[in-house]
């Protein structure tokens, strides 16, 4: 594999496991010297970002472990200082952590709201504002933003959730009008998939409905109103529970606008600079 990030540094924050640990391992495969955050802690009890950092130490790569939370300031400012002390530079920031507290809108405590917003939209202004001074110093540098699809197309029960990575999307876009003459880039990736972070998506029997098992895998020509296809499927956002047992599915919910590869399209034309 060409090690086009040689010498590079990167910062990745959430790290410790699922798509953050995946992209730790990606830098470093190509070169990049990682600094893997995370305050969480594996089914043995050891801190993961240390476990991560091991991981890719251990495979001849180079990383250094942060266990301080994102979710402040002054604790932000010492994620990216880990980075200075330990490589001497930085050169990517990935803004990656997060949480959910979902729950449909009518029933949403303010203490909901306020925390998913918190570590999501407040967080990434947190990491990307203490790396700014670094990335003007040396006239480069480059962040990535996890948003999702959830912002750009709304989700069931996630109110707080995609408003905050919506937010995600105007910082990122306001972050490069500032720092352009600085060579600096933002964009943001909106992945799409079902894990265990989508588990906790609210379902209620008001809002879900039965449909006979074989009307779902019947023909398209074939299938009655009540049945999806695959496709449809994901665009009605259909919890992998429900879409692979082909049981029930949200026939009134609406339709964005635009389709959600369109949308993809969309974030891509206007962020990626």
């Amino acid at each position: 594999m060409a090690r086009i990030l040689e010498g590079r540094v990167a910062l990745v924050t959430g790290s410790g496991g699922g798509i953050g640990r995946e992209l730790a391992h990606a830098f470093a495969a190509h070169g990049a010297n990682v600094v893997v955050n995370d305050i969480g802690k594996s089914k043995d009890g050891d801190l993961t970002a240390h476990v991560v950092a091991g991981e890719i130490t251990a495979a001849g790569c180079r990383a250094a472990a942060s266990t301080d939370s994102v979710a402040d300031w002054d604790a932000a400012n010492r994620i990216v200082q880990c980075a200075m002390d330990t490589f001497g530079r930085i050169d990517c920031v990935v803004n990656n952590a997060g949480i959910v507290c979902d729950d449909f809108f009518f029933n949403m405590s303010p203490e909901a709201w306020r925390a998913v917003i918190d570590v999501h939209l407040n967080v990434y202004f947190y990491v990307a504002r203490a790396a700014a001074p670094h990335f003007r110093a040396q006239s480069s540098g480059v962040y990535l933003h996890m948003t999702s699809m959830s912002g750009l197309a709304g989700n069931v029960g996630q109110a707080n959730y995609s408003a905050a990575k919506m937010g995600i999307v105007g910082l990122s876009k306001s972050i490069v009008l500032d720092m352009a003459k600085y060579n600096v880039r933002s964009n943001c990736i909106a992945p799409w998939a079902w894990t265990p972070m989508t588990a906790s998506i609210p379902e209620t029997t008001e809002n879900w409905h039965l449909i006979d098992k074989d009307a779902a895998h019947a023909s398209s020509k074939n299938r009655p109103t009540g049945g999806v296809s695959g496709r449809r499927c994901r665009e009605q956002r259909i919890r992998p529970d429900i879409r692979s047992a082909g049981q029930r599915n949200l026939p009134d919910q609406p339709k964005p606008h635009y389709p959600l590869c369109a949308s993809q399209r969309w974030l891509d034309a206007g962020i990626d600079r």
